[in-house]
C-alpha cells in the first residue's frame, strides 16, 4: 500500500503498531488515515476511538479482513468515514482515497494541528504552546502551518517558498532561511525550539519525540 500510494502521487507516512500510529494521528497532520483494525498493541477500533474522543477530524479509512456487517458496522459507528474489506483491488483504494480527500477539502483548512504542546489552530490562524499563545506574523504562521501540516517529514525550501511566498518576484531562499529562524526563535522563547528543525541538505521538518519514536519503529520494521 505505501509502495503503491507513493507511486500514485501521495506523501505516505507509515506505522508498525497501534501505539505509534495514535501518536502519529493525533497530530492531525494528515490528509487521510489507512487503519487496520489488527494492530498490534492497540487495535485500529481503539485507535480511532481515542483520535475522535481527542477531535481529530482527519478522515478515516478502515482497511480489515474482517468482514462482517457487525465489525464494519462497529467502525463506522466509531467514526470511520469508510471501510475496505481485504483483499480488494487497489484500485478502488486509491479511488476511495482520493474520494474522501475531495469531501473534506474545506475541512483541511479549518483543522487543528497539534505536535505535542504545540497547536496550530487554522481556523482562527492562532498557535499556542502549552495553552499560552505564540504570537506569530502572518508569514511566520504560514511558514509553521506549511510544517505542522507535514509533521514528519522534510519540507524543502523550494516547498516552503511555492507555498507559501507563491508568485512573488523577489522571494529568495535567504527569505525561507530569515523566517524560519523568526519562527524558532518564538518558539524557542516558549519552550518549543525542538519543533522545528534543519535537516541539513534537504530542508525542515516538524517534528517530536513520540512522532519521531513512532516512525523510527515504523522504519526498523520495513528493514
Amino acid at each position: 500500500m505505501e509502495r503503491g500510494l507513493s507511486a500514485e502521487g501521495m506523501e505516505v507516512v507509515t506505522a508498525a503498531d497501534g501505539p505509534n500510529a495514535l501518536r502519529v494521528a493525533l497530530t492531525g497532520a494528515f490528509d487521510v488515515v489507512l487503519l487496520d483494525i489488527m494492530l498490534p498493541g492497540l487495535s485500529g477500533y481503539r485507535v480511532l476511538q481515542r483520535m475522535r474522543a481527542e477531535g481529530v477530524r482527519t478522515p478515516v479509512l478502515m482497511v480489515s479482513a474482517k468482514d462482517g456487517e457487525v465489525d464494519q458496522a462497529d467502525g463506522l459507528d466509531l467514526g470511520a468515514d469508510g471501510y475496505l474489506v481485504k483483499p480488494f483491488s487497489f484500485v478502488v483504494l486509491v479511488a476511495q482515497v482520493r474520494a474522501l480527500l475531495r469531501r473534506n477539502r474545506a475541512d483541511l483548512a479549518r483543522r487543528k494541528l497539534k505536535l505535542g504542546e504545540l497547536v496550530v489552530d487554522r481556523a482562527v490562524r492562532e498557535v499556542s504552546w502549552a495553552g499560552e499563545p505564540v504570537n506569530l506574523s502572518p508569514r511566520e504562521y504560514a511558514v509553521l502551518d506549511v510544517l505542522a501540516s507535514r509533521a514528519g517529514s522534510v519540507v524543502t525550501k523550494d516547498e516552503l517558498l511555492r507555498t507559501v511566498w507563491g508568485d512573488e518576484q523577489a522571494a529568495t531562499r535567504n527569505a525561507v532561511e530569515v523566517y524560519v529562524g523568526y519562527l524558532r526563535r518564538k518558539l524557542d522563547a516558549m519552550g518549543a525550539g525542538e519543533v522545528v528543525r534543519t535537516v541539513r541538505g534537504h530542508g525542515y521538518l516538524a517534528s517530536t519525540p513520540d512522532l519521531d519514536a513512532a516512525l523510527d519503529s515504523a522504519a526498523a520494521r520495513r528493514r
